[in-house]
C-alpha cells in the first residue's frame, strides 16, 4: 500500500466525520438554536468537543458550515425531484415543502445574520445564488408541462414562502407548511 493509498481513506473518513458533525449540529440547532452549547453538539455527534473545534475552530465556522451544507442539500434535491416526481408541479410542491423545513428550523439565525460578525454577510447572497436557479428550473418545468401559468418569479415565490414561515412557532394553530401548500396549489392552472 502506497502513502497515497493510505491517505485517501483518511480523507474520506475526515469527510464522513465532518458530515456527521454537521448533521449533529443541524439537529441541535433545530431544538436549541445556533447558540446551543458545543458540548450538546458533541454529545449528539458522539465525539468530544475538541473534535468539533478541530474541524470548526469557531462557532461561526460551524454555523456557516451547517448553513452551507443544508443549502447545498436543498439545491441538489430540486433536480432529483424533477426526475422522480410524478409531475413537475409535484416536484415543485415537494421542494417547497423542504424549503419550508429549511427555513423554519433556523432558530437564532436571523439574529446571527444581522450581527456585527462579517463572516455571515455572504450567507444570504449564497442562499439566493444557489436556490433561486433551482426554484426557477422547477417553475419552468411546471410551466412547460402546462400545470402552472407563465410569469412566476422564483425569487418572489421564495420570499413569499419565507414570509409565510415567519409566523411559524408563534402559535400551535399556525401551520406554515399548510399555508405554503395552499400557495403552491394556487399556482396550478387546472
Amino acid at each position: 500500500m502506497t502513502t497515497t493509498d493510505r491517505a485517501q481513506p483518511r480523507r474520506a473518513d475526515a469527510r464522513r466525520n465532518q458530515e456527521a458533525l454537521l448533521a449533529a449540529a443541524a439537529t441541535v440547532f433545530v431544538t436549541s438554536g445556533v447558540e446551543a452549547p458545543i458540548r450538546e453538539i458533541a454529545a449528539e455527534a458522539g465525539v468530544g468537543t475538541a473534535t468539533i473545534y478541530r474541524h470548526f475552530p469557531t462557532r461561526a465556522d460551524l454555523i456557516v458550515a451547517v448553513y452551507r451544507h443544508q443549502v447545498e442539500a436543498l439545491a441538489a434535491t430540486g433536480p432529483q425531484l424533477l426526475g422522480t416526481s410524478p409531475t413537475p408541479h409535484a416536484a415543485l410542491a415537494e421542494w417547497l415543502g423542504q424549503f419550508v423545513d429549511f427555513v423554519i428550523t433556523k432558530h437564532g439565525m436571523p439574529a446571527v445574520l444581522q450581527s456585527d460578525d462579517h463572516c455571515y454577510d455572504p450567507l444570504h447572497d449564497y442562499f439566493v445564488e444557489r436556490l433561486e436557479p433551482v426554484c426557477a428550473a422547477l417553475l419552468a418545468a411546471a410551466v412547460e408541462s402546462g400545470e402552472i401559468g407563465p410569469g412566476q418569479d422564483p425569487y418572489e415565490l421564495m420570499r413569499a414562502v419565507g414570509s409565510l414561515c415567519a409566523g411559524s412557532g408563534t402559535t400551535r394553530r399556525y401551520d406554515a407548511r399548510h399555508l405554503v401548500g395552499l400557495l403552491v396549489k394556487g399556482l396550478q392552472t387546472r
